[in-house]
């Protein structure tokens, strides 16, 4: 199995812990919207997936102290803090695999001990029973994948839980001892208008998550919901329409305790995912999987996305990395600000000149003051965010810096 190259001093220091991604391909039936890397569960696939996995895992020892998947590992370790499973419908896995995934993981990087462990879970693939074997399989945090609290709104996107099985499982949730669970809504449905969306976001705060993730649905080119939209005559509510669900939307979960802090999450007191807050504050993670991708030291790379392919690389021995790419320092600076616009704190313009060698304002200022002059936004000493307003309109604010 391939090694990183060890990090030199020009990458700039290393974030006090690393992330782990692992991906899991499969789903019992695929939404008509969706473009990620999954396909449908296959038994024996998946127990085929779940060895190469572990080999993939078990090749990357000592990797968490290098920089990236070639060379020999650095011996300045960093621990992993975070292990994310995603997909694709990571519980469709059995709570043994997982179980076992996360001991390669703890065997190969120096896994903290109080690691948040995400699933993301399907309210359809689990009982109170199943959860539970999860919660002592190692994982402790659930994010479920509800989508849509109004049954005839999940059938339009194919989903094949209901409502009433959501709400079933964040209570059976509970109840098999998770106190951090996350629920996915979508928002500018087809078809839908603000109030019924309203009444999703009134549904998600009754059940009483700890965190939740609203997303605009994004339709790509080849996607079947395209076609059941022109046949059925659904349309797509007015942006006017998506910007009035979007603010009312986080004022509700505001109010009901819900607090913002990036463009598309909300959380709890302490409950923001540690794992994804890593992306946006230019953290550093390790991915495992087909089509999973890691970035280290200033290298991005990207496990080929067949799960056959990645199977049989791994198996032989294999690299299954496809694509490795070394970002430029104006690359790392541009990509840096982008994500952390995202974040309601916004970015520290002083701290990005220590880790960067560059003023931003000096070197953007000019571009970004018609944003700051709108209240798009705002400037307050070395502090650099959006508004909520500016953050409806986040993709011009950043294009500054692409």
């Amino acid at each position: 199995m391939a090694r990183p190259e060890p990090r030199t001093e020009a990458s700039g220091p290393l974030p006090s812990a690393l992330g782990v991604y692992v991906h899991i391909p499969f789903c019992s039936a695929i939404c008509n919207y969706c473009n990620f890397n999954r396909g449908l569960y296959d038994e024996a696939l998946k127990t085929r997936y779940v060895a190469a996995l572990r080999l993939e895992i078990a090749g990357a020892a000592g990797i968490a102290g290098a920089a990236g998947p070639q060379g020999p590992a650095s011996t300045d370790q960093a621990a992993a803090d975070t292990i994310f499973f995603g997909g694709g419908t990571p519980s469709l896995l059995e709570p043994t695999e997982v179980a076992a995934i996360i001991d390669s993981v703890r065997e190969s990087v120096a896994l903290d001990r109080h690691a948040e462990i995400t699933l993301e879970t399907n309210p359809e693939t689990v009982d109170r029973g199943k959860l539970e074997r999860f919660r002592a399989a190692g994982v402790n945090r659930l994010s479920f994948g509800v989508q849509s609290f109004q049954d005839d709104e999940l059938k339009r996107l194919g989903r094949i839980h209901s409502a009433d099985r959501a709400r079933s499982a964040v209570l059976e949730a509970r109840a098999a001892g998770f106190d951090n669970v996350s629920l996915d809504l979508m928002m500018w449905l087809p078809g839908q208008s603000v109030n019924s969306w309203l009444a999703n976001v009134d549904a998600l705060i009754d059940a009483g998550p700890d965190h939740a993730s609203l997303y605009l649905l994004e339709l790509y080119p080849n996607a079947p919901l395209k076609e059941d939209m022109a046949r059925a005559g659904w349309s797509l509510a007015p942006d006017d329409d998506a910007a009035e669900m979007y603010l009312r939307a986080m004022e509700r979960l505001e109010a009901a305790g819900l607090a913002q802090y990036e463009i598309s999450n909300v959380a709890r007191p302490g409950r923001e995912s540690r794992h994804n807050v890593k992306y946006w504050r230019d953290g550093e993670w390790l991915a495992f999987g087909c089509g999973a991708h890691a970035t280290r030291g200033g290298i991005r790379w990207k496990n080929v996305s067949g799960t056959e392919d990645y199977i049989a690389r791994v198996t032989k021995g294999g690299d299954p990395v496809t694509e490795r790419r070394v970002l430029s320092a104006s690359e790392r600076l541009e990509e840096a600000l982008f994500t952390g616009l995202r974040l309601c704190e916004g970015i520290d313009l002083d701290d990005f000149t220590s880790r960067y060698g560059v003023n931003v304002w000096a070197r953007y200022g000019e571009a970004l003051d018609p944003f700051v002059q709108v209240r798009w936004l705002v400037r307050e000493g070395s502090r650099l965010r959006l508004t909520r307003a500016g953050m409806l309109m986040a993709n011009e604010v950043m294009a500054v810096f692409v």
